[in-house]
């Protein structure tokens, strides 16, 4: 089956590249990311070096790379980013740690959520798609002050996996506060597939990459349960039969990722 038109164009969206010159991004021997080098310009670690935090430019591999070194990699990596955060060249700093981790995803340390696309660290997220009996989808309306994407629609549940969780916690933890709902009441739970993104982000002033892994799962909403969210980040809840569904995707409401995750959920 051949896929429509949105769906051909949101994987070319999510393919796109990082859309600037980069140059690679290493703690220590690893390379962990990549940076537009216009930022490091702008940016100072000096009020932090007496914690032994350097940032220096080097070669590695015949081309110039940008490299972070301590004794201890997080602390490093946290001394960056709040020297990002100074210049002005984070995302929305939330207080969340994620994993930054070398080319084989061996961890290497952990960096506030803000920096990730600064810096070019791969991250991983979750998304659930909620399914009523009859087979109705529930979909989320982000709430109006969100920072990415305010007021789209979105699947059930879709959020990032910490540096304290495991892919399955993950799901289990945001499933609660986006939607209300307990995993183990939910029926049929199956991990779908995984839908990958590569393309620029709009943090940095335009300097960043998004690269990303997004698993995805279904579940069944049993009939006497209805999502109710927790946190402020819903704007509201719609039980959608498919051709809604669809003519909702074609008319680019719902945001870059969840398109993604609905077009490979629909068989496209």
């Amino acid at each position: 089956m051949n896929a429509p038109g949105w769906v051909t164009a949101a994987r070319a969206q999510a393919r796109r590249g990082p859309g600037r010159a980069r140059e690679p991004f290493l703690v220590e021997d690893e390379v962990v990311g990549s940076v537009d080098a216009e930022v490091w310009s702008q940016i100072s670690l000096q009020p932090r070096m007496r914690l032994g935090y350097t940032l220096s430019k080097e070669e590695y591999r015949g081309a110039p790379a940008w490299v972070l070194r301590g004794l201890d990699a997080s602390g490093a990596l946290h001394a960056l980013a709040h020297a990002l955060r100074d210049a002005g060249h984070c995302g929305p700093w939330r207080g969340e740690q994620l994993a930054v981790c070398d080319a084989a995803g061996r961890r290497i340390g952990i960096v506030e959520r803000g920096a990730v696309r600064v810096l070019g660290v791969a991250t991983q997220a979750v998304h659930l798609l909620g399914l009523a009996p009859d087979g109705r989808m529930w979909v989320q309306q982000r709430a109006f002050d969100k920072p990415n994407h305010p007021g789209l629609w979105d699947t059930l549940m879709g959020g990032m996996v910490s540096a304290a969780d495991t892919r399955e916690q993950a799901l289990a933890r945001e499933t609660w506060e986006e939607a209300g709902l307990r995993i183990d009441a939910l029926q049929a739970l199956a991990h779908g597939g995984h839908v990958d993104l590569d393309q620029p982000s709009d943090e940095a002033g335009g300097r960043g990459h998004m690269r990303e892994r997004i698993d995805w799962y279904r579940a069944t909403v049993p009939q006497h349960l209805q999502p109710v969210n927790q946190d402020g980040e819903v704007a509201r809840f719609e039980l959608l039969p498919r051709d809604a569904l669809l003519q909702r995707l074609e008319q680019g409401m719902f945001t870059p990722e969840a398109t993604l995750v609905l077009a490979a959920a629909l068989g496209w």
